[in-house]
């Protein structure tokens, strides 16, 4: 489905159900009041952002440490192996959802509700800010505990009254400390109005770094040299480019021609530099295109060369990336490498990336224009705040990595 589709039915059938099952929670809650309990087996629902995994892993890592609790995770089958590359979740824990139709997201569904009662899961944290389906998973799932953000008086989408423990959504702070604070409130010792009445700071949403062993990294250099032939792992330094983003947000791509330009500066800076092009596999055509345009044998087409496992792998040995906002921006965020990410519809200062990168942000009066009472759905059909950042200014930011000794 597309995500106009998967909008269109949470609005459709979302508001509704969540209706319904509001009041339906009210009175299961007035005739078989349930004894509180431990959170011991918490769920975190997180769907359709492969970069938000990333960024909700101080918040599991959180629950596990100060809660003891065993964690579990439920995600869109296709961004399942962005919770891979921290391991925080054991495999046996995560649920997949297949979203490609309505009737397999349907079945998938009915499954999740055996499996909450089958894993004996006691407590949900809703990560979503966006999803009435998000709401209606948490609020059937069977948990004791129902944690997320709520809109109380400020302007949201209508989600129902589903949740024992509300947040109150902060859009002046980063997305990662707003997950922390879920935490926090199963943390609580005393009911808050709204949950959570606390600090977070910057140390408490730092990530690990991944370090790759050597026998990781020749695999890379040889998927690089069946790429690229001439490729000399002593001698080439490689400059990462990641032109696209997902579908959910189009509006956050730079210009082809500026990657083309930025990719033209960097190879005339020295031999030296090689560019790998990544990408998904289905992003091929246009990586191609890209590279015939720049037109020299060290830009080169790396869509679809990786598994998103093996990507801290490549990130580990490369001198920098610039990146649309999209998912390289946070993987890379596990290893060490300098990463520019170029921001328009959204604002690095809610979700910007918790490792070593560099936002590069216009702030034009219009950004960000996308938030969580518009469903990110932006009526921009002109990103002129990506327009506005120049192939001059990207290069300036990074020149001073692109050393070749």
């Amino acid at each position: 489905m597309t995500v106009d589709s998967m909008r269109t039915i949470d609005r459709w059938f979302g508001i509704p159900l969540t209706f319904i099952l509001t009041w339906l929670l009210k009175l299961a809650h007035v005739y078989g009041k349930k004894q509180p309990v431990e959170s011991r087996k918490i769920l975190f629902v997180e769907l359709s952002e492969m970069g938000s995994t990333i960024l909700a892993n101080p918040a599991m890592e959180r629950a596990k440490k100060n809660l003891q609790a065993e964690i579990y995770f439920v995600i869109f089958r296709k961004n399942k192996a962005s919770l891979q590359l921290l391991n925080t979740v054991e495999e046996n824990n995560i649920f997949t959802l297949r979203e490609n139709n309505l009737l397999s997201l349907i079945i998938d569904t009915l499954r999740f509700l055996f499996w909450t009662r089958k894993k004996g899961i006691d407590t949900v944290i809703d990560l979503e800010l966006f999803s009435r389906f998000t709401a209606l998973l948490t609020g059937l799932s069977g948990a004791n505990k129902r944690v997320g953000f709520h809109a109380f008086h400020n302007e949201g989408l209508y989600r129902g009254e589903l949740l024992t423990h509300r947040v109150a959504y902060n859009p002046h702070i980063h997305i990662a400390k707003n997950f922390v604070a879920l935490v926090y409130a199963i943390e609580s010792k005393e009911e808050e109005v709204p949950y959570s009445k606390i600090h977070i700071s910057d140390k408490e949403i730092g990530l690990p770094t991944i370090h790759p062993t050597l026998q990781e990294q020749q695999t890379i250099q040889k998927t690089i040299i069946d790429r690229f032939n001439e490729y000399k792992p002593g001698y080439h330094k490689i400059v990462l480019l990641n032109p696209n983003a997902s579908e959910l947000l189009p509006q956050r791509r730079w210009m082809p021609e500026r990657y083309q330009e930025l990719a033209s500066k960097i190879l005339s800076r020295n031999d030296k530099f090689l560019v790998l092009i990544t990408g998904a596999p289905s992003e091929n055509e246009e990586a191609d295109m890209l590279c015939r345009k720049v037109g020299s044998q060290r830009c080169v087409n790396f869509t679809g060369a990786t598994t998103l496992a093996e990507l801290p792998v490549l990130y580990s040995m490369a001198l920098l990336m610039v990146t649309n906002d999209s998912g390289p921006g946070h993987f890379s965020s596990i290893t060490t490498l300098p990463t520019f990410v170029l921001f328009g519809p959204e604002t690095p200062a809610l979700y910007g990336s918790l490792g070593n990168s560099t936002p590069i942000y216009a702030g034009l009066a219009c950004s960000p224009c996308v938030s969580a009472a518009n469903h990110r759905k932006t009526a921009c059909t002109d990103n002129k705040c990506l327009q506005a950042i120049t192939v001059t200014q990207v290069f300036d930011q990074i020149k001073e990595y692109l050393h070749s000794d």
